[in-house]
């Protein structure tokens, strides 16, 4: 069971892609980068999120991280990646307490150890335990390929090792 998890906010699609690549647009930055075993992306309740239909939904899990460099943060894929869309569970719902907190105090992203609040975060990632890993596609080819660890200040992996 993951014990630390990002969990933040969305205000559109597009990222992770439909390969289950977190970062590919570059969104979230350098969040990308903290220490985490699992990301919860949930979406805002703002106009934004409501037009793109995703407002107050859990949008997608990714379990088990692999990253990879990026522009200002890592590529992220997963062991396990669960993409809703649309159609994802009410994040309210699921983890009333957690929902509070980042709405209540306009919270954009938080690192979250799941000890304190094991009952909720447990039961969203209970949803992704069984899910695929994600697509990982190399630029050149379409092998399957585990990352390696994404490496921090600009050291970039060798060329055929990411």
């Amino acid at each position: 069971m993951p014990t630390r998890v990002l969990v933040y906010k969305r205000t559109h699609h597009g990222d992770p892609d439909h390969y289950g690549q977190f970062g590919i647009n570059d969104c979230m930055g350098r969040v990308r980068a903290r220490g985490f075993d699992a990301v919860v992306g949930v979406g805002g309740i703002g106009s934004e999120p409501r037009k793109a239909g995703i407002a107050g939904k859990v949008n997608w899990i990714g379990i088990g991280p692999h990253k990879r460099p990026g522009r200002r943060g890592p590529i992220v894929t997963f062991d396990h990646f669960l993409d809703f869309g649309v159609n994802g569970p009410d994040f309210t719902h699921l983890a009333p307490r957690l929902a509070a907190r980042m709405y209540g105090r306009n919270v954009r992203s938080t690192n979250y150890d799941v000890q304190g609040r094991r009952d909720e975060v447990a039961g969203i990632l209970s949803l992704a335990r069984n899910a695929p890993p994600s697509r990982r596609m190399r630029k050149f080819g379409s092998k399957v390929k585990t990352c390696r660890p994404w490496k921090p200040r600009g050291r970039i992996c060798p060329p055929g090792d990411c």
